[in-house]
């Protein structure tokens, strides 16, 4: 890293660093995706078939069979399970920042997404991980990047359904304080797991695992009249069957939504009643989870008790967030940022 002062070589970058997958960007028109999973060796034999000490992201996963794998995000932040996940969480931020190919002399500038109500030690951790190989960097919550990059910055709601977190956030011109923000851990992979125990209780014999799960829900995933058309190539005492899961899918997905009504309820009374008519008419639904079939019209339908409602879906839920944090990035001088998140650098 370099401290001169030649703005000319600053690369500034916005990061969602995401419990599932590690968004970023860049002011020189370069963006990268990378799956949040490091994974390590088994044993000699792993590691002549590897040919390396460790593979990151997708090639991780589609290694598992002779991997450790470590997932440093757990619920979006951090984890601190281990020596080993902090490493893993030092060795993915590095691998995103390389998608973006530094150069030599490059002072690195980013500003990182965490979930809306992570705690300060947890920022803190970030703040000096980051710190090891960044110039200057900021955390802010996810929903505010979300917020920010749609120019939604008043008398608006951001709903962000990530992997780990559901993240919300109450924009009323301000940078949100902790009464404006609310994070839930049912989410993206709560619904893998409950995905998983719905099909093994349904179909006892098929062989199922988070990670099928997963695809599943991504390719199907839908809340709403239950469908006859989710029909699924699954594998029983190692044969294929072809399996009817639209029920399960629909009961897996559909799971989260109580706890979102809830905070929906809390996060309009954080606006002045003569500004809650104007919010309802500004609600946005961001992350990959967004993107879950029949959503949208659910939290419009729950809504409409409250007034009549306005639910859209950000168009790119994968950059949405790190578009969001680069725009900010750009637009506000560094020397400002701590009036906006935390920061570490001078």
């Amino acid at each position: 890293m370099s401290t001169n002062g030649d703005s000319s070589k600053r690369l500034i970058l916005g990061i969602d660093l995401g419990t599932s997958l590690t968004a970023v960007m860049s002011n020189r028109g370069k963006r990268a995706l990378v799956g949040s999973v490091v994974g390590y060796p088994k044993d000699v034999i792993a590691t002549k078939l590897l040919n390396s000490i460790l593979v990151i992201g997708d090639e991780a996963l589609s290694k598992r069979s002779y991997l450790n794998l470590y997932f440093p995000l757990e619920d979006g932040v951090l984890k601190e399970a281990s020596v080993t996940h902090t490493i893993a969480a030092k060795e993915l931020l590095e691998r995103a920042i390389a998608e973006i190919d530094p150069q030599p002399g490059d002072q690195i500038y980013g500003i990182i997404g965490v979930p809306a109500r992570a705690s300060v030690s947890n920022k803190s951790q970030l703040l000096k991980l980051a710190g090891e190989m960044m110039d200057k960097v900021m955390v802010v919550s996810e929903p505010f990047m979300a917020a920010y990059g749609l120019e939604r910055l008043t008398n608006a709601i951001i709903i962000d359904i990530g992997a780990g977190t559901v993240d919300f956030c109450a924009m009323k011109g301000t940078v949100p304080g902790s009464e404006d923000q609310i994070t839930l851990l049912k989410a993206g992979n709560f619904i893998d797991e409950l995905l998983a125990a719905n099909i093994s209780e349904a179909y006892p014999d098929v062989q199922i695992t988070k990670q099928l799960a997963k695809k599943i829900k991504e390719q199907y995933g839908y809340v709403g009249e239950v469908r006859d058309d989710v029909i699924v190539t699954l594998r029983a005492d190692g044969r294929p069957h072809n399996y009817d899961l639209g029920l399960e899918v629909r009961d897996a997905c559909a799971a989260i939504l109580p706890d979102i009504f809830e905070s929906l309820e809390q996060l309009i009374q954080v606006f002045d009643p003569e500004y809650q008519e104007e919010a309802l008419q500004n609600v946005i639904l961001a992350g990959g989870g967004s993107h879950i079939i029949g959503l949208r019209e659910a939290v419009a339908e729950f809504l409409q008790d409250y007034g009549e409602a306005n639910v859209v879906r950000v168009t790119d839920p994968v950059y949405s967030g790190a578009a969001g944090a680069l725009k900010l990035a750009c637009e506000l001088p560094p020397e400002y940022w701590h009036e906006v998140g935390d920061v570490f650098g001078d």
